[in-house]
């Protein structure tokens, strides 16, 4: 099964509560947030107290990535406003495997994101923390930018790396242009959660664009 996570950096902000609603009743698995400082990207978005004031309104799983420097910092706020993945960037975490670990100690699943020029060696020695790995198929910081197509190959050579590693059970997203044609590319590739904000909400039949994601 696909994973579809909209993301809400494309919704309309005067009303997110009811975006978030529009895309449950549509039929997305997750709601994929993206956190950022304007320091680790340049672009602002939100923080924990937005998290926690749409937590209440859909009973899908937040799926947080973090585009900030010190992602720690944030840990027990996110946990507190209800996230159930936090996704971060090897780029900001000075000791990786204690940040992961962090994460999970307070029971919420680990992601680690790779930006276009991350290699995978990165994942080598933390495999056992992670229970996602997000392929940036664009450069993070903007929503609406076009897909990177050189990243599938990398998601081939991700998906080959956990099937030497037994590790199926680790999801592969991806972030980044997706459409409903590079959505049949990625899962190709390897990819089985794909996060789409602008194809989603700027689609007049969400459950539509939702289901040609699939």
């Amino acid at each position: 099964m696909t994973i579809i996570a909209p993301s809400i950096l494309a919704a309309n902000f005067a009303f997110l509560g009811d975006e978030v609603r529009s895309i449950e009743a549509a039929g997305a698995d997750w709601v994929h947030i993206d956190i950022m400082d304007n320091h680790f990207v340049p672009n602002l978005t939100f923080g924990p107290p937005i998290v926690g004031m749409i937590r209440p309104v859909t009973k899908l799983l937040f799926d947080a990535h973090l585009m900030v420097e010190n992602p720690q910092s944030l840990f027990p706020a996110l946990a507190d406003a209800g996230v159930d993945r936090i996704t971060v960037h090897p780029e900001a975490c000075t000791h990786l495997h204690r940040t992961l670990t962090d994460i999970r100690s307070r029971g919420i699943k680990a992601g680690v994101a790779l930006n276009p020029h991350t290699p995978l060696s990165v994942l080598e020695y933390v495999l056992d923390e992670i229970d996602l790995v997000l392929i940036m198929t664009i450069n993070p910081g903007f929503g609406g930018q076009s897909f990177l197509p050189a990243m599938l190959p990398k998601l081939r050579d991700l998906r080959a790396m956990l099937e030497r590693r037994g590790r199926n059970d680790i999801f592969i997203q991806v972030d980044g242009g997706i459409n409903a044609d590079t959505a049949k590319q990625v899962k190709e590739a390897g990819a089985n959660s794909l996060v789409a904000g602008t194809y989603v909400f700027g689609h007049e039949d969400r459950a539509a664009a939702i289901a040609s994601l699939r």
